[in-house]
């Protein structure tokens, strides 16, 4: 059940794969200045791809997941749920060294959870919102709380109508 649904999303913002790459990059080239990180933990599933593009950037071997669940539709927030922890090999010494990557850092409730379970953790994502990117070490880019972001792994090829037609960015 939806604890509450997310302020009214007004604005969109649609990210193709050759930006988020870019960005991505951007925060891997960031981050090499915070480490040196033995391990990395991807927040899935929106953390999987920035993971995957920071590791081979910043030469990581040692990746795990940490699984949750929080959306249940467009603009509606559920509670989070975790679904998987980390390991123990990588959760030793309360996260120390440990880099933890996700795509958005929202409301702030996903890193709540993993700054608990991984307090010496550094957290970055690549995209943050007012509310949840002063919860996070490094962000690249910040967005206003009241867009909605599209991936480009949630998107498909197709026209779109000029913003003057839609009133939407």
């Amino acid at each position: 059940m939806p604890d509450s649904p997310q302020p009214n999303m007004r604005k969109a913002f649609h990210v193709s794969w050759d930006q988020f790459h870019r960005d991505a990059r951007a925060l891997a080239w960031r981050l090499s200045a915070s480490g040196p990180f033995y391990g990395m933990v991807a927040v899935t599933r929106g953390g999987l791809v920035p993971a995957a593009i920071v590791a081979r950037e910043l030469n990581l071997r040692l990746i795990d997941t940490f699984c949750v669940t929080s959306y249940v539709d467009e603009n509606v927030r559920g509670q989070v749920k975790v679904l998987k922890g980390v390991s123990p090999d990588i959760g030793r010494d309360e996260g120390s060294g440990v880099l933890v990557v996700d795509d958005l850092a929202d409301t702030g409730a996903t890193v709540k959870i993993v700054r608990a379970l991984l307090p010496k953790a550094h957290i970055a994502t690549v995209y943050a919102k007012p509310l949840g990117g002063p919860l996070v070490d490094t962000y690249i880019t910040e967005v206003s709380q009241d867009t909605w972001i599209y991936f480009p792994w949630d998107l498909g090829l197709s026209f779109q109508a000029p913003i003057s037609e839609t009133g939407r960015v």
